[in-house]
């Protein structure tokens, strides 16, 4: 059992102000109460701010070198306990333990590297003819953040944060909270002042809301969905201050004329079904050419049962559960409704896989004959059900795959590069993955539309969390 009893805040862990029934963590395999945290207060969001305020001048005054080194010491502590957190979050969100390793624990350790790496050669003064033009910390940053990629999604705003010297306030999803502990405990060891990094442990309503509305931090950054997105863009409306929204998607992968079939069928299965499609970029729409349709929906069945679908921690298992009990039951909502509205139903449902008769498991759906006015081709799922829309022409296509209130990702192939990257050009999403490119670590990360406000990763996640001030002279 993981139970914690305190939230870190100014370089201690205390108790929560308020007594308050601890929240229950699930295992999402068995259904079973695997640990604890305190459920924290809008009192508790004040201690933290406060100490962030008070650790402010000395960090964001402190040299490029010693960010640096807090940072990799960071990134060095998270490959120590690596196990420890792959187990943890294969158990909370249902990721098999192998991708688990290499995205929910590699990619936070790049993020954290990456920033040491930006901050040691930025340039963080120039010239602008009679003018000197600075970049300095925002100041407190409160980041508000999701379960399906929960240490990750920390880091894509902690590391770049503290990089440009500003001090934090994390509240981490209260679905999957338990790997913050452990990346806690390795900040709280790695030389960074007392105030820097603060976690507190609660639900959205009181925590999330008391971060997004205090009007000691400078700036909010969120991870979650678009109805929360608009919750924190209002009550930060309130104080005037930088808002940072990665939201949802409902990504289209375009799947052209002359495209290798099985090579893209392929592709788009991987990037819906990695995490149990509980990814915000995950391509729940395949757009296919219509004279194509029968060959992708035979290609799609005969893939999708390639998919060995179990506990996450057993060798051999590419489909885990869900995050919870209630994220299960909205999907299948979802796939019932799919029926209802007459989407064709190849593969999958709604029912408990016979199998595994414990856990929060969803059968891989796939729906054929969906248009695009149809609820489960225009809401974000979040989880493993693929919509097959069909198209005649590539305008249709471009036009099916920019109709959405999301602008987050998107995917295009063809047998020629070229060909791709003109289709992909006329997308409005934040990325296209080419032919199956791969997630570049340094590329801007967000969306257009709905999906979001700013980018993450690399150098435009960084830029993100500094304020710019021209001195005249």
């Amino acid at each position: 059992m993981h139970d914690h009893e305190n939230m870190y805040i100014d370089g201690r862990w205390v108790r929560p102000q308020q007594r308050a029934e601890p929240i229950a963590v699930y295992n999402s395999t068995t259904e079973e109460v695997m640990g604890h945290i305190p459920q924290g207060s809008a009192a508790d969001v004040d201690l933290a701010v406060a100490a962030a305020r008070r650790a402010l001048p000395e960090w964001s005054a402190s040299s490029r070198e010693r960010r640096a080194e807090v940072l990799r010491a960071i990134s060095a502590g998270l490959k120590a306990h690596s196990d420890e957190i792959v187990e943890l979050i294969a158990k909370e969100i249902g990721m098999p333990k192998e991708p688990a390793r290499m995205l929910q624990v590699g990619l936070p350790r790049a993020s954290f590297s990456n920033a040491a790496k930006i901050v040691s050669s930025y340039e963080f003064e120039h010239e602008v003819e009679s003018s000197l033009v600075i970049r300095e910390p925002v100041g407190v940053v409160g980041a508000i953040t999701p379960w399906n990629y929960p240490l990750h999604q920390i880091a894509l705003k902690v590391a770049p944060a503290l990089a440009a010297g500003n001090t934090v306030v994390v509240k981490p999803s209260e679905v999957a909270p338990l790997n913050t502990f452990v990346l806690t405990q390795i900040i709280a060891e790695s030389g960074l002042p007392a105030g820097a990094f603060n976690m507190v442990t609660g639900y959205g309503v009181p925590v999330g809301e008391a971060i997004a509305a205090h009007p000691g931090i400078d700036m909010v950054s969120l991870t979650g969905s678009t109805v929360a997105g608009r919750r924190v863009a209002e009550l930060a409306s309130g104080t005037i201050k930088r808002v940072a929204l990665e939201l949802g998607g409902k990504s289209a992968g375009i799947i052209l004329s002359d495209a290798d079939l099985e090579e893209a069928v392929r592709g788009g299965l991987t990037r819906l079904l990695r995490n149990s499609g509980q990814t915000c970029t995950a391509l729940s729409r395949m757009l296919v050419p219509r004279d194509r349709l029968a060959e992708v929906e035979e290609l799609a069945l005969r893939i999708v049962k390639d998919y060995t679908i179990g506990d996450p921690l057993a060798e051999g298992t590419m489909l885990g559960p869900l995050v919870s009990r209630q994220q299960r039951d909205r999907v299948r909502d979802y796939i019932r409704n799919g029926q209802a509205q007459g989407a064709r139903l190849i593969t999958g449902g709604a029912e408990q896989p016979e199998s595994l008769p414990r856990g929060y498991f969803v059968q891989p759906t796939i729906f054929s004959d969906v248009t695009n006015d149809m609820t489960i081709a225009r809401e974000e799922i979040f989880g493993p059900v693929l919509s097959i829309i069909a198209y005649d022409g590539e305008d249709e296509a471009v036009a099916i795959a920019n109709d959405s209130p999301y602008g987050l990702s998107g995917a295009v192939y063809s047998g020629s590069q070229e060909h791709a990257e003109a289709v992909a050009r006329r997308i409005r999403t934040g990325q296209v993955e080419i032919n199956g490119g791969t997630f570049n670590v340094w590329a801007p990360f967000g969306g257009y539309k709905q999906s979001g406000l700013g980018r993450e990763g690399g150098r435009f996640g960084f830029e993100e969390y500094l304020e710019v001030k021209s001195l005249q002279r």
